[in-house]
């Protein structure tokens, strides 16, 4: 295998195989050595990075209707949600005003308590598009509120291998990280932390600390942690760490570069897409265990600011981008 110039294999794709009777293509940054000749379906599968496309040719003679579906996990706190998960979707509307866009959730538990709270019913991404089929919509373009490629991002791609050749066509976006500057690719993880710099205050970086508090996860794209610290750490953004609730690094890792920096002061900053449980108890409770808490009683002064990345417009905006790429794709109209 080789990498592909990333610009001129978005916008051609690279068309794989076809497989059982439909057609698997994926626009990605990789593409397979033209030495191949007999590559296998598994083969093909795994080649398939980046915006995901696939045409059913057994449904080419229908008429294209379009719908966008907006995945996210969801969150029960109802004014983080307007505030994040709602007004970044209502962007996407925005970006297609004459296309139907649906929200759906991921997590089943979220959409229960919801109901059972509020009366609304958000569908999950199997839902959405059971109904989209039996709206007679045609083509549908899969756009996901996630940050990188993680457990959530893996339930996405499902959804897309098992609803696929219901549609005409269907294509799936990436996450809001995904390319890291390899290979002339974008570098996503930059555009995020220079996105979430916009949110910083003002400080006396030599004195002062900001902590970006992540989920954490037991999958492998944990790793993205390190490389996002990477690049706060290549923008020169001095005393700037991220740390993770349930993952690696955890806030005592944290802890002992800011004492050995000399830091006195800290501000607490979520980064995930809203500002629900782990933001308002893990991180800003009054609870001896919170990070705040845990924090002042190492002679940290602490401030919290407890806003979802959702609330960033700079954030939505990467958002839109990604949208409109899965969008671009649907369309058959990726730029170089």
């Amino acid at each position: 295998m080789e990498m592909k110039n990333w610009k001129k294999a978005l916008a051609m794709g690279v068309a794989c195989t076809t497989i059982f009777g439909f057609s698997a293509v994926a626009n990605a940054s990789y593409a397979l050595n033209p030495e191949v000749k007999d590559a296998t379906p598994a083969l093909m599968q795994a080649a398939q990075i980046g915006v995901l496309v696939n045409e059913n040719p057994e449904l080419q003679n229908m008429e294209n209707k379009d719908a966008i579906v907006v995945m996210s996990f969801g969150t029960t706190f109802k004014e983080t949600r307007q505030k994040t998960i709602e007004a970044t979707v209502a962007d996407i509307q925005a970006a297609h005003p004459d296309t139907k866009v649906v929200l759906a959730f991921t997590s089943h538990i979220i959409i229960d308590r919801i109901e059972a709270k509020e009366g609304i019913k958000i569908p999950t991404p199997e839902e959405a598009l059971a109904q989209l089929k039996e709206e007679g919509y045609s083509r549908v373009a899969l756009t996901s509120l996630d940050l990188f490629p993680g457990m959530e991002y893996a339930y996405d791609t499902a959804v897309f291998n098992l609803y696929k050749n219901d549609f005409k066509k269907m294509v799936m976006g990436t996450p809001l990280m995904y390319w890291m500057g390899q290979e002339e690719q974008r570098d996503d993880l930059t555009e995020f932390v220079k996105a979430v710099e916009t949110q910083f205050p003002k400080r006396d970086a030599d004195k002062e600390a900001i902590l970006l508090m992540a989920h954490g996860t037991p999958h492998p794209s944990n790793a993205y942690y390190s490389v996002i610290q990477n690049r706060i750490d290549q923008l020169g953004l001095k005393n700037v760490f991220i740390y993770t609730v349930e993952g690696w690094p955890q806030l005592p890792d944290v802890m002992e570069k800011m004492k050995a920096n000399g830091v006195k002061k800290v501000t607490l900053m979520p980064i995930m897409m809203v500002a629900g449980d782990h933001a308002n108890n893990d991180m800003a409770g009054d609870e001896p265990d919170s990070h705040k808490s845990i924090l002042k009683a190492n002679g940290f002064e602490v401030n919290t600011y407890i806003h979802g990345l959702g609330e960033n417009k700079a954030i939505r905006s990467l958002y839109v981008e990604r949208a409109n790429e899965a969008w671009d794709a649907l369309e058959g109209t990726a730029q170089e």
